[in-house]
């Protein structure tokens, strides 16, 4: 695959130098764009009409070519009005911008076109490269976080683990994550892209906005557009940050002797002997703290090299940068190295030009198996009695003598620091991201396009199980080596037609065009067992190991996408605005009778500001808008729809026959995942542009929604599982509100901004589930019609029975409900009134895992030379189910937390249940149960994201050692967090989209500490 994608690439860049022979010479238009005596770095310079232009260098200036010389410049810049002249047959010019509050002038890219954010129709939103950089973050989806409305991030704080980020609710009760576009090609912005390459992100949120990706836009879509050079001398930058982190908090945990005490008392109470390891044979010596063993303080550095520039004909711009990250947990790592290079070159009426970047990428992380567990649960609850490492524990199963637990001293949590030891893994990502691309200036005002993408991945994964165990009573297994091997290979190519015109008070822009991408991958696997080591040393090559061999591979993705795209754009003296978009898509993953989809939506906007009729000074612009649309999303593999053979049978009829038969049922007649979306919105700019306010209202059903394991007859002979089919609906609505204030007082200048967001998120629809059955259930929650995906189904509590009369009392017809309990128990409440508590008598807690309100906030001030900035981010409304509290609570095998206060006769006012071994009494099991609202906690949380202090040093002196800019800071990132939950973090990113509020040992979000260098030459 990844052969045959570069060859295509070098006919395409054969194809592109063909095409520029043809170019012919034009007007070209240079100036510089400046405010006072400062250039503008950055200002947006637009040919009316014609959807051209460009940005200014670092010293303000810029190059347009193929210019008619009739034609009139749009100068616009954030914080600055916009300057509109002709330029009546000049090329050279000078333009003072005034400052100004307003960015409705900014140039938006909204897929294959580029219009100005005040001409908008659809729900799209903009984050700025600079708020987006203030954080550091793994990925975009980490650094996105409260930063727009109807965007949600749930963070993880893993070297290099992603986010999980919803646009505007979760409609699928498979896949919520939007598709990417980075300069036009198709492809995941995943950890291993380095955010400092970023110019501009847009949000496309509704149908309007992202129905020209049909089929893929279901889940919004993230527009990424990395930097490009300017016209003027090479200009060199540097940036570095470097910073500690650790985790702001930890578990509050009994030592060896507070552990011993309620230890000995846990088995008194249950009239048991005490065992050895915390009576006669206690040793006070052996007090491990496993959150200090475990975790230490890690460090960030993310350095950044690039150099921009260009002539009349070529532009560039190149970057080198290196991330790193040692975890705040022992083993955990990761570090990117990458090079981009952008450029352009215009060649009259023709322009070529491509962006291409190539990452490598490298996890160290333990190798994951049953053994590997997981460090925020195992930390918490693994026993202070048990030491890292001892003799007594040397075993041939444990040669290395590593703390376990013993009969008198059982745990079942895994010993981290082994783990570690044992089982080791690092994984290298080589990806390559690019696009090349001609676009040729048919005549004024049209223009194709054509682009050629390619993402390619080569991933290697190098695992090694040392002999060992890592957990008390753990199966023995071997040691061995292994390789995984993975080649990913997406090869997209797209012609475009542009047409961009304006007549009078009537202004037109289209596009048409057809997009075809085509994906695969595969892998290959290789391992054998009982590996060699040599002092100590383990060889990680698979030939040095000396037992049995295994290799399988195969090909887990190859599939093709047609798409044939448009748009039409018009709007009536900047008044009134209609959009038309649509595509059609055809997708090689399902049957020939169900492969093509259809995605239209429609768009109206109206400039109430711009009517005779209207005439508030103090409203600047008023527009309305309102959007519908379908769009859809994929959520099958590339063979989901067509049945697997198995031909391994054998039968004896006389002889022994070989045979063939198809082993599972499949459903030949899925489709898409649709979504038809309705949007209502409404801008506003106040008080000169100082002030921009935006609300929307969205309600997007979800139809056809892929679910799965719906019963069918046993008599089928099934294997595998159930089809999925397309049987569900959900729907989302939601409010979004987002306000802005700028000002300006002489030597001070501030900004602050907030947004907000709702979701209401409801099921619509299971499928055929069974007679009377109209949810999809899982350990913790239900989905059903009417009601929120993954709410809290659990057996609910009523408080602790103080005495014997309130057991007795609890009863029906003279049989008690609960019989084994005892005072000091949790008392259950018998919702279906048989008499027993069970599993039937779970019942909606009237509590959701789905926030009922998030909000973010931004604050920038500036002094002369010094500035500060914040961002804030709160979720409110939520609740979470905190799994590690129920481990340490359940009281058996487990640490303790500091503050527990078991129930006694004489300590009633507690929430904790009396303590005791669950051996032989039910009441204490009971008290433990799973699934009880016991365990649920607000997930409420207000936090400071990031604070960031800032000084630009004078350029006087700079100029003399030929440095333009430098600038110094500190930053202080998630430095402090309001909530009641008593977890390390409720910023949970949960067991899926069913048990998203699920905390079963979330890792939580670093407390970083940083200090930053930016230097311009």
């Amino acid at each position: 695959m990844c052969q045959s994608i570069i060859q295509k690439v070098f006919i395409t860049l054969l194809l592109l130098c063909s095409l520029a022979a043809y170019a012919q010479g034009q007007t070209s238009v240079t100036g510089t764009v400046m405010e006072g005596d400062q250039p503008l770095i950055g200002a947006t310079v637009m040919v009316l009409g014609t959807g051209s232009g460009t940005v200014t260098d670092l010293n303000g200036a810029f190059l347009l070519a193929n210019v008619d010389p009739t034609d009139s410049l749009s100068i616009s810049y954030t914080g600055y009005r916009t300057e509109v002249f002709g330029l009546a047959g000049q090329t050279n010019f000078t333009v003072q911008l005034v400052p100004d509050a307003t960015d409705i002038d900014e140039i938006v890219v909204i897929g294959y076109q580029t219009v100005r954010r005040s001409d908008l129709t659809g729900a799209t939103s903009v984050v700025k490269a600079e708020e987006i950089n203030k954080t550091v973050s793994n990925s975009l989806a980490e650094s996105l976080q409260g930063l727009t409305s109807g965007v949600t991030v749930r963070n993880g704080g893993a070297p290099g683990e992603g986010s999980v980020i919803e646009i505007r609710g979760a409609a699928s009760f498979v896949n919520t994550n939007p598709l990417y576009v980075i300069d036009g090609m198709i492809a995941d912005a995943n950890v291993t892209f380095n955010n400092n390459d970023i110019e501009s992100v847009q949000i496309l949120k509704d149908a309007s906005a992202a129905a020209i990706y049909g089929s893929r836009a279901a889940n919004g879509v993230i527009i990424i557009t990395t930097k490009s050079g300017r016209k003027g001398p090479i200009k060199p930058s540097f940036s570095i940050t470097s910073g500690i982190q650790n985790i702001p908090n930890r578990w509050d945990l009994t030592d060896a002797n507070g552990y011993a005490e309620l230890q000995r008392t846990s088995f008194t109470n249950s009239g048991l002997p005490v065992p050895p390891s915390v009576g006669d044979d206690f040793d006070p010596t052996i007090n491990t703290d496993w959150q200090e063993e475990i975790l230490r303080t890690g460090n960030t550095l993310d350095a950044n090299f690039s150099a921009s520039g260009g002539s009349d004909a070529l532009s560039f711009f190149a970057s080198a940068s290196h991330f790193r990250n040692k975890g705040v947990v022992i083993g955990r790592d990761f570090n990117r190295t990458a090079l981009r290079i952008n450029s352009t070159l215009n060649l009259g009426r023709i322009t070529v030009g491509e962006n291409l970047v190539v990452t490598d990428n490298n996890i160290t992380r333990p190798l994951g198996s049953f053994d590997t567990g997981n460090p925020f649960f195992d930390m918490a609850t693994m026993l202070p009695v048990i030491p890292v490492q001892g003799d007594r524990y040397i075993s041939d199963t444990n040669p290395a003598g590593w703390g376990i637990g013993t009969v008198d001293a059982v745990s079942f949590s895994k010993n981290q620091v082994a783990v570690t030891d044992l089982l080791r893994e690092k994984v290298n990502f080589l990806k390559l991201i690019g696009n090349a691309f001609v676009k040729v200036d048919l005549l004024k005002g049209l223009s194709y396009k054509f682009n050629v993408g390619i993402e390619s991945s080569n991933d290697l994964a190098k695992g090694l199980r040392r002999f060992g165990v890592t957990q008390f009573n753990a199966a023995v297994r071997p040691s061995f080596v292994q390789d995984v091997r993975v080649d990913f290979g997406s090869l997209l190519q797209e012609h475009t037609l542009n047409f961009d015109r304006s007549a009078g008070n009537h202004n037109f822009s289209s596009v048409i065009g057809i997009s075809d991408q085509q994906t695969s991958r595969n892998y290959t696997l290789a391992s054998r067992s009982d590996i060699v080591e040599s002092n100590g040393v383990p060889f990680d090559q698979i030939n040095a190991a000396t037992g049995e061999s295994l290799a399988e591979g195969g090909i887990t993705d190859d599939y093709r996408t047609i798409g044939f795209l448009g748009r039409i754009n018009y709007n009536y003296a900047e008044k009134y605005y209609l959009t038309l978009t649509g595509r059609v898509d055809q997708d090689s993953r399902f049957s020939e009778d169900n492969r093509t989809g259809v995605f239209p939506s429609i768009a109206a906007s109206w400039r109430i500001s711009k009517e005779n009729f209207f005439n508030v000074p103090w409203i600047n612009d008023l527009k309305i808008n309102a959007s519908y649309g379908t769009l859809g999303i994929v959520t099958l593999g590339s063979w989901d729809w067509r049945g697997t053979i198995n031909n391994n049978p054998r039968a004896v009829l006389g002889s022994i026959g070989v045979g063939s038969y198809q082993a599972g049922l499949v459903n030949p007649d899925l489709r898409w995942e649709n979504r038809k979306s309705q949007n209502y919105g409404v801008q506003a700019s106040l008080l000169d542009y100082r002030v921009t306010v935006s609300a929307a209202y969205y309600n997007i059903l979800s139809e056809d929604a892929l679910v799965t394991n719906l019963p069918i007859a046993l008599y089928l002979g099934n294997l595998g599982g159930s089809p999925p089919v397309n049987a569900g609906s959900i729907r989302n609505t939601g409010l979004e509100f987002e306000a802005a204030y700028t000002q300006q007082a002489k030597r001070l200048k501030y900004n602050v901004a907030v947004n907000v967001t709702t979701i209401n998120n409801t099921v619509e629809s299971v499928g055929n589930q069974g007679e009377g059955i109209d949810y999809i259930q899982t350990g913790l929650t239900r989905s059903r019609v009417g009601e929120s995906l993954g709410e809290w189904y659990l057996l609910q509590t009523d408080g602790i029975f103080q005495n014997q009369a309130e057991i007795d009392a609890h009863a029906l017809e003279g049989n008690l409900i609960q019989p084994f309990a005892r005072p000091g128990d949790i008392r259950y409440v018998d919702v279906d009134g048989d008499g027993q508590i069970t599993d039937q008598d779970r019942t909606f807690t009237g509590e959701s895992p789905w926030p009922t309100l998030q909000l973010g906030g931004q604050l920038g001030l500036a002094y002369d030379n010094f500035d500060l900035s914040a961002q804030f981010v709160g979720v409110f409304g939520n609740q979470l189910f905190n799994s590690v509290r129920r481990e340490l609570d359940s009281y058996q095998n487990t640490n303790f937390r500091a503050d527990v206060s078991p129930w006694t006769p004489q300590n009633t006012n507690t929430d904790d249940p009396r303590i005791g071994v669950a051996t032989n009494d039910q009441g204490l099991v009971d008290n433990a149960r799973f699934n009880s609202d016991r365990w649920l906690e607000s997930g409420s949380y207000f936090r400071l994201r990031s604070l960031q202090v800032g000084y630009t040093l004078p350029r006087a002196p700079l100029a003399r050692m030929n440095i333009s800019s430098l600038r110094i800071s500190l930053s202080a990132q998630n430095l402090f967090t309001l909530t009641k939950y008593s977890g390390l973090d409720p910023d949970v990113q949960g067991n899926g989209i069913l048990e998203r509020g699920v905390d079963a040992g979330n890792w939580p979000s670093s407390r970083i500490v940083s200090a930053g260098l930016n230097l311009g030459f």
